[in-house]
């Protein structure tokens, strides 16, 4: 299953493979191949080390200098040119308005995509490298896992094997945040998630304090809800984004991807005795790696199916990636 990959690069209007073969169909994205797409760096400064991205990638999440130059390198400059001209249009409208000058309203950024494609270490490079641009914007970083339910209100629900599904997910309470920091207010709160007991660790939260840019990463942040009748006004989450970012890879790979991880974490993270997952570094190996298959197909990969492959033509760019998580495609949508 190829995941949205569009059959040529550049400047021409593609279809997706896989598509029908129909004259009159125009892609609303324009593509480009890895090496196209790294030409559009121009002068973007690498900002970054090899040491700094040993610190921002994720445990089986390889990623080399050699993809920030080629693939983030012009995605921030890209931005740098976006949120600039945001910028200025809320200035023109503003002044259209007559209205006094507001607070500064911050660039949202989504970051989507399946669980083990990469998302957390593109969402903590694209930090890292807007906020060392030369005028050092304040650029915070907020995850979607700490507006999940509970586990013990997801037991009560029977949502458990469920998590992660949109319906595990405290939707008003991410509106509530994502309206607040749209709007300019100070010390905007979000609840923390700890992968490591599993859970929303109770009364702690992470604030956010008027950021320039706020970057926020999570499975279905480009989810849609079923729009009613009446036109009565139901906000989605990417509603408040002004620019976002679909991880994508083939089917096979994040299956891969996703039990490699798991196994890994056996000799790591499950080891230490607060973990959920402390009983899975104890059981045989063959044992581990049927839990792991479990989880995939009969958790992950509907999730996959259902909510957050259907959403990735809602994205601003998709980033295809190859077997070894090396990006391969870029698809840009057209303005």
């Amino acid at each position: 299953m190829n995941l949205e990959a569009w059959n040529t690069g550049g400047l021409m209007d593609q279809r997706p493979i896989g598509a029908p073969s129909a004259p009159d169909l125009v892609s609303p994205y324009r593509t480009f191949t890895r090496d196209e797409w790294a030409h559009l760096r121009a002068d973007a400064p690498l900002t970054l080390s090899v040491d700094d991205l040993t610190k921002l990638q994720s445990i089986n999440d390889p990623i080399s200098l050699d993809e920030i130059v080629a693939i983030y390198l012009p995605l921030s400059r890209l931005l740098s040119l976006y949120v600039a001209a945001t910028q200025g249009l809320f200035k023109a409208t503003q002044r259209f308005l007559m209205a006094e000058a507001e607070v500064k309203v911050p660039y949202i950024i989504g970051v989507a995509g399946s669980v083990a494609v990469g998302k957390s270490t593109t969402a903590r490079v694209l930090k890292a490298l807007l906020s060392r641009w030369p005028n050092t914007p304040k650029v915070e970083l907020v995850t979607t896992d700490g507006f999940l339910l509970p586990n013990a209100e997801l037991e009560r629900r029977g949502l458990m094997q469920r998590k992660g599904f949109p319906e595990s997910y405290d939707s008003a309470a991410i509106l509530r945040f994502l309206s607040d920091v749209k709007a300019g207010k100070r010390a905007v709160s979000a609840p923390v998630y700890s992968h490591l007991v599993y859970d929303v660790v109770p009364g702690e939260q992470v604030t956010v304090e008027r950021p320039d840019i706020l970057i926020l990463e999570g499975l279905n942040v480009l989810q849609a809800s079923r729009l009613p009748r009446d036109g009565t006004i139901i906000p989605f989450v990417s509603d408040f984004f002004d620019f976002s970012v679909y991880l994508d890879a083939d089917e096979n790979d994040l299956h891969r991807w996703y039990v490699n991880r798991f196994m890994t974490l056996r000799q790591t993270a499950f080891r230490d005795p607060r973990s959920f997952f402390r009983k899975y570094a104890e059981i045989p190996e063959d044992e581990a790696l049927s839990i792991a298959e479990q989880l995939w197909t009969g958790i992950n990969l509907p999730n996959l199916r259902e909510n957050i492959v259907p959403t990735r033509q809602r994205a601003s760019l998709i980033l295809t990636k190859g077997a070894s998580h090396r990006i391969q495609q870029v698809a840009l949508r057209r303005l």
